[in-house]
């Protein structure tokens, strides 16, 4: 993934940028957790111990030189030993990231891998993913266990038994993708379980998904940026870093498009972190050719063929929240006759098949209409679509929120829906 141009970062820029994040995002505690960068001498930035993670700042971050010698204002984090550990043994590392992430705990708690098959592009970000017996925090023998996995070669990931997560990467924002895609593929694996039984793709399913990279888009030679072009590519920016903010997309996934003129349009490229998005990264699509110089999303020609199939959608939204890929993974109706607001915005959502979002497929185009806003696509994503883009993203938020109760509700009892003469009299009131 093409990510924000790190080369002139100082590494504690990298770690203070990193780990605020994965603070705010609420995966890890203030005292838990510790992340590093082994830059090109050898030496090793870490976060330090104690230190609060929501509030440090680059004077806090530590230095342990090549030689051994420690620069810095605290001690280094009492897991720097396991990070040491890991670049000794894999050159290639980086950057580590261990943390104590809800869903990802869950799963070194009942000693379990998660299966990243769940998700079409989690396969190939997350890896191969290794099994670490336990070990007595920042331990010599906990190091010797972890690299014992990383020396294998195959995974950038470890589950910790009874302990959380490390990944490496080959830099710090790579490292930080794969950390929070894997915890996406947790929850989403957990709140499936909470309602159903969680279904899982094949690699030939997954393969066929890698196959619609959109490499034959047509690329324009000419291009022009009028001022509510300008506009529109600003908007989108703010609200995918909105979702990002809200937890309805992570950097790895969510698509966002809007209606420029007649079927033209902008769309969100698949090849930056979505909430380091700019608008200068924002493709446009005019004549059904792409600007130069830039890929689109994947789904572009499903975003092409909806606008020429539906004249009052004018806004996109595709993302993967995890409630809502709870219902998208398990066949289980995703029911939104839960509250008034959810069926009023949302009403009836259809969940249909993986690969009818495919290029060439128009199920998804024909189907969407003034009363079928939305529609699940199983183990991959929620499609929205609107007028406005508020007004879609709005709708976005409405659904996870749904989605999220009745999750919630599961282990309560069975959801007891508006009937049909309540949902008669919405419609009457709000849908004519």
């Amino acid at each position: 993934m093409k990510q924000i141009d790190t080369k002139l970062m100082h590494p504690k820029v990298q770690i203070v940028k990193i780990i605020s994040r994965i603070y705010k995002s609420g995966m890890t505690t203030t005292s838990g957790g510790n992340i590093s960068i082994c830059d090109e001498n050898g030496d090793i930035w870490v976060t330090p111990s104690a230190i609060d993670k929501g509030t440090l700042t680059e004077k806090d971050i530590i230095c342990v030189k090549r030689d051994g010698t420690i620069v810095g204002p605290h001690k280094p984090s009492s897991e720097f030993p396991f990070h040491k550990a890991i670049y000794d043994c894999r050159p290639d590392i980086k950057a580590v990231i261990h943390a104590h992430p809800p869903a990802l705990v869950s799963f070194s708690i009942v000693r379990q891998i998660p299966n990243t098959n769940i998700i079409p592009q989690a396969k190939n970000i997350c890896g191969p993913i290794g099994y670490a017996p336990y070990g007595l925090p920042g331990s010599d023998e906990l190091g010797d266990l972890i690299a014992a996995e990383f020396k294998k070669g195959e995974s950038m990931a470890v589950i910790m038994e009874n302990h959380g997560t490390v990944l490496g990467g080959s830099d710090m924002l790579d490292a930080y993708a794969r950390f929070e895609t894997l915890e996406f593929c947790c929850r989403t694996i957990i709140n499936a379980k909470a309602i159903g039984e969680p279904k899982f793709l094949t690699d030939d399913q997954i393969n066929e998904f890698e196959k619609q990279v959109p490499h034959n888009v047509p690329r324009n030679t000419d291009v022009t940026y009028p001022p509510e072009e300008r506009e529109i590519r600003q908007h989108i920016c703010d609200i995918v870093r909105r979702a990002c903010d809200q937890g309805l997309m992570i950097s790895t996934y969510g698509t966002v498009s809007v209606r420029w003129k007649n079927n033209d349009f902008l769309i969100t490229p698949p090849d930056v972190a979505r909430w380091d998005i700019s608008p200068e990264d924002i493709v446009q699509i005019k004549g059904g050719k792409a600007e130069p110089g830039k890929t689109p999303s994947r789904s572009t020609f499903l975003h092409q063929k909806i606008y020429q199939e539906n004249p009052h959608i004018n806004s996109i939204i595709l993302t993967q929240p995890p409630n809502l890929m709870a219902y998208g993974t398990t066949g289980v109706k995703f029911d939104v006759r839960t509250i008034p607001e959810s069926w009023i915005f949302l009403q009836d959502v259809p969940c249909l098949p993986f690969g009818v979002h495919f290029q060439g497929d128009d199920t998804i185009p024909k189907l969407l209409s003034a009363n079928v806003p939305a529609v699940l696509v199983a183990n991959d994503s929620f499609i929205v679509t609107g007028d406005k883009l508020l007004q879609t993203f709005d709708r976005l938020e409405v659904a996870e929120f749904s989605a999220k109760s009745l999750v919630m509700a599961a282990p309560m009892g069975k959801l007891v829906p508006i009937n049909e003469e309540q949902v008669e009299a919405l419609r009457k009131k709000f849908l004519s």
